[in-house]
């Protein structure tokens, strides 16, 4: 006999926990399983401990760069493990805090594998033994992706990582690293690696690094990681990898069919995309429409199987932690009959472009932040724009803390000088989009967003430059 509950939703990363949360608060009953711990991907091997890891790894870049402040070390030095032990402290917290949460809104947490049956019904190998059948009167899939493994000639080779690996390895090994893919797994941690004086390489097969965003900060994004001494191979693909008197080697050829090259290449790690994590979640009893490996899902997230929705990268088409989160509660609210609290995009008043208000943040040095259209986009869309661009070497804060690189640029539609996108490389960017994507959100114009004063010195004063720009210039 199943268990009856109002929500039964599999996987407790930022989608599931979000959704749980708000089902609990609006009174519904709740079970959330989980086969391993409560977070996710997010909480326990990707965002948290990443962000805990460059943060570490900053600091050390910091110490290291601190004469020109008249500050002065005789000696500096980092141990790995104690960065490992603080990161693991700082998963711990943020997890604790969700687990106190399920505790206040007595939320059902159940610990097992799940899979899915037909009429709603999920069946439970539970952790510590025995099978237990749960029946919602919605289903939540959240199971989230898992990385990719290129099955090149070598890639199972000792010294060949995914990231969920690297992220745990409790010793230093990385003095020479070299990185499958050129995507925010692959930026983030050659910004890691580069600060602890890792010799970093990025191999990447598409023309930039980034390949989804405008070719303006592929660009210069590249241009920074070159600047920090990282190489990057950009149009390029790692076709094997070579074990050489102890050490790896990575065979690079070009996509133009030019000759490779073989570089020695330390440790290697392969980040070059995450897919669905599907294969167990399905019974014999129950199939589900798939679209490019992914779930498939109507406008409300739910599948073809009637009451049973899937959220997150399992099958969103941007795989963020915020975007499943926000799909949690954008499903919650349906299933409870509530008012939708969140938008995933907006078509602003008197336009026809619909424009996404998520933000997409990459911790890399300087941080880079995009939100709503590119100027490439405008044009495709057949919209005349306004761009305002302000460098940060201008910036007050920016001369005080030597972080001078970087730039604000902003986007307005040219007629009603209506906000439409924002891309970011400068401190605290990832901050500071934010701003930009509730600007979008509520079809602020230029001249709505500049009545507001922005404190002296800030980095947030660039937007305020940024807008005047854009304001001066005429529409393209």
């Amino acid at each position: 006999m199943a268990r009856k509950y109002d929500v039964v939703i599999i996987g407790a990363g930022p989608g599931g926990y979000t959704a749980a949360f708000k089902a609990a608060q609006f009174g519904l009953s709740v079970a959330l399983i989980e086969a391993k711990k409560i977070g996710g991907t997010c909480v326990n091997r990707g965002c948290i401990p990443t962000k805990a890891l460059l943060h570490a790894s900053d600091m050390f870049h910091m110490m290291q760069n601190c004469d020109a402040f008249g500050v002065s070390t005789d000696f500096i030095a980092f141990d790995f493990g104690k960065m490992q032990k603080y990161k693991k402290q700082a998963v711990a917290k943020y997890r604790e805090g969700i687990e106190a949460g399920f505790e206040r809104l007595d939320v059902d947490i159940i610990h097992g594998t799940a899979r899915l049956r037909r009429d709603r019904t999920v069946e439970v190998e539970l952790a510590e033994g025995g099978r237990e059948f749960l029946q919602g009167n919605a289903v939540i899939l959240a199971t989230g992706a898992v990385p990719i493994m290129n099955d090149i000639p070598g890639a199972s080779l000792p010294g060949v990582w995914n990231s969920d690996r690297l992220l745990a390895a409790e010793s230093w090994n990385f003095d020479r690293l070299t990185i499958m893919g050129g995507g925010v797994i692959a930026v983030e941690f050659a910004t890691m690696f580069n600060n602890l004086c890792s010799q970093v390489t990025i191999v990447e097969k598409q023309k930039h690094l980034m390949a989804p965003m405008d070719d303006v900060m592929s660009v210069e994004l590249e241009n920074e990681l070159r600047r920090k001494g990282i190489k990057v191979y950009c149009d390029a693909t790692v076709t094997e990898i070579l074990e050489e008197e102890g050490s790896l080697s990575c065979v690079i050829t070009p996509n133009d069919g030019s000759e490779p090259v073989k570089t020695r290449a330390g440790q290697i790690l392969m980040a070059i995309g995450r897919r669905p994590d599907v294969s167990r979640l399905l019974g014999k009893d129950i199939s589900l429409d798939m679209k490019d490996g992914k779930i498939a899902v109507n406008s409300d997230f739910e599948t073809s199987e009637p009451g049973v929705y899937a959220i997150g990268d399992v099958a969103a088409r941007t795989q963020l932690a915020h975007v499943a989160a926000a799909q949690g509660t954008y499903v919650v609210e349906k299933i409870a009959g509530r008012p939708h609290s969140i938008k995933l995009e907006v078509v602003p008043n008197g336009m026809f472009v619909s424009l996404p208000i998520v933000p997409n943040c990459i911790y890399t040095d300087p941080e880079i932040a995009t939100v709503g259209i590119t100027e490439e986009i405008a044009k495709t869309c057949g919209l005349k724009v306004r761009c305002g661009h302000f460098s940060m070497r201008d910036n007050g804060k920016s001369i005080i803390t030597g972080e001078e690189h970087g730039f604000i640029r902003l986007l307005f539609e040219a007629y009603s000088n209506t906000i439409v996108g924002a891309q970011m490389m400068c401190p605290r960017a990832t901050d500071m989009i934010g701003e930009i994507a509730t600007a979008i959100a509520n079809g602020l114009t230029a001249q709505e967003m500049s009545f507001a004063m922005r404190a002296q010195p800030t980095y947030n004063e660039g937007i305020g430059a940024a807008i005047e720009d854009a304001m001066r210039h005429d529409p393209v």
